[in-house]
């Protein structure tokens, strides 16, 4: 979630629906002064709460940082003061807009006890605000493995093109997040065919797929062993790797005894993201997503700590599949050195 950006998108938006139609070039000029000086456009309740959650938001992110040097005593204490704020935080957004829905979604993740709570609390959220968390209904398109999203495919490596998204309209965005929330809450709590249909209907809403479900989706699909649907959604995006796509893949082939396919996927993984071998071997603390997905840059280790993280519970779930992973030839040894190089833990 860019902060930031996004509360800039917000204050231009609506001061240009004040202001009526305007030409691009007069929405640029308008989206320069608002990034000048944001605070003068702060006129509705929602963009006031927005700005009063981003910034809590920011303040977390900064003391999250700053936890990496703790002992774990100290880290524990720290991360409980900071939730706490944070919780504090989302209750004073929602008091100034009521319908502050990125601070219900946060309140609702953090107000739960474990996984299946907190799920429970985002479906009730949905529920409140009558959204959808599963596909529209097509004739003939009973099965996710089906794909049935009205985005077009191609032949080529391009991800596919949409015209409409719900993701251009800044204000559907806490929609969005708060279905892929519930996406991946369904993923942890082993509700495999539900989560796939969560990813589906967001991809629905949202053909570009900002928010990543088609990472979350090939995980689920991962663990159902649908070999047909996986290739299905790895051809919607363009068969376009990442460290999801990659693991994901070396699951489902592991999974399913395919041991050439799957030592192909795994050493598409390592070649990919850097440290991706000590990732999945030596898995480090990833905080929960509040409310989405944090930013990484591609191929990089923090893109493999997070896939690693989603993964988890299919990796748990796949006897021997680390023992196998370890074996390959050469994959132990990149984990020390990437170890060994960054001074980390073995």
């Amino acid at each position: 979630m860019k902060y930031a950006d996004e509360l800039i998108d917000r204050l231009s938006w609506r001061r240009a629906e004040k202001l009526g139609k305007l030409s691009e070039d007069a929405f640029d000029e308008l989206r320069l002064a608002v990034t000048r000086d944001p605070d003068s456009f702060l006129e509705h309740k929602g963009d006031v709460a927005f700005k009063h959650l981003a910034d809590a938001l920011a303040a977390n992110d900064l003391a999250q940082a700053e936890e990496e040097f703790l002992d774990d005593e100290g880290y524990e204490a720290s991360r409980n003061r900071r939730l706490d704020k944070l919780r504090t935080a989302c209750a004073e957004a929602i008091s100034m807009d009521g319908d502050c829905l990125d601070a219900r979604t946060i309140a609702a993740m953090l107000g739960a006890k474990d996984p299946d709570a907190s799920l429970a609390a985002l479906l009730k959220l949905a529920s409140e605000i009558e959204l959808d968390t599963e596909p529209r209904e097509k004739e003939g398109n009973a099965s996710p493995s089906a794909l049935g999203t009205d985005v077009p495919t191609s032949d080529s490596d391009e991800a596919p093109l949409a015209t409409v998204s719900e993701w251009d309209d800044v204000f559907a965005r806490p929609r969005l997040r708060l279905l892929s929330s519930i996406a991946r809450a369904r993923l942890e709590t082993a509700r495999y065919k539900n989560s796939c249909k969560t990813c589906e209907r967001l991809i629905e809403l949202d053909p570009t797929d900002q928010l990543g479900a088609r990472y979350t989706w090939a995980i689920a699909l991962a663990r159902l062993e649908d070999e047909k649907g996986f290739d299905a959604l790895d051809a919607l995006f363009g068969r376009q790797g990442n460290a999801w796509n990659h693991l994901a893949r070396t699951l489902l082939m592991f999974k399913l005894d395919r041991m050439p396919a799957a030592r192909r996927a795994l050493r598409g993984y390592t070649s990919l993201c850097r440290g991706g071998a000590y990732a999945l071997l030596r898995p480090t603390l990833v905080e929960g997503y509040l409310p989405d997905r944090p930013a990484f840059e591609p191929g990089s280790f923090e893109e493999a700590a997070l896939a690693v993280h989603e993964c988890d519970s299919v990796v748990m779930d796949t006897p021997d599949f680390l023992a196998w992973a370890t074996a390959q030839d050469g994959f132990a040894a990149q984990a020390e050195k990437f170890a060994r190089d960054n001074d980390l833990d073995w």
